[in-house]
């Protein structure tokens, strides 16, 4: 199971992170450790992607099921509530981006948890995808 957080800006916009192992764009998130709760390896995974610190609790945006990785994550909608912007060791660039700008960043399985995030809608989406496309 993985997370990932959304931190959504007084504009709009979401920041996004350029991965270093694969150079794509995405919110930032990971793998839960075998020992953390879900809003633990929340906060923990994007504080280590942005320097950034969300408050939590954060909002449940959807989630997403990988089926040929077979990982599902869980997507939050974040405040960030202290930190600075940094890159870091799984981090090569920080971008805050707009709905149209994170559709032309990052690939549609990615993409459509910013949106989700960005949409905030009740109930929270469910959705799958091959890593890239959605199915």
């Amino acid at each position: 199971m993985s997370v990932a957080g959304v931190i959504v800006d007084d504009a709009g916009r979401a920041l996004l992170i350029r991965r270093r192992d694969n150079g794509h764009w995405e919110p930032p998130g990971g793998v839960l450790e075998p020992e953390e709760t879900i809003p633990h390896a929340l906060q923990r995974e994007v504080l280590e992607e942005t320097g950034i610190k969300i408050a939590l609790p954060a909002t449940l945006t959807g989630v997403y099921k990988n089926m040929t990785g077979l990982i599902v994550s869980l997507v939050f909608r974040c405040e960030a509530i202290d930190g600075h912007l940094s890159t870091g060791d799984e981090t090569s660039a920080l971008r805050w981006a707009t709905r149209d700008e994170v559709s032309e960043l990052a690939d549609e399985a990615y993409a459509i948890r910013v949106l989700d995030a960005l949409d905030a809608v009740s109930p929270p989406a469910v959705r799958a995808h091959d890593g890239v496309k959605l199915v």
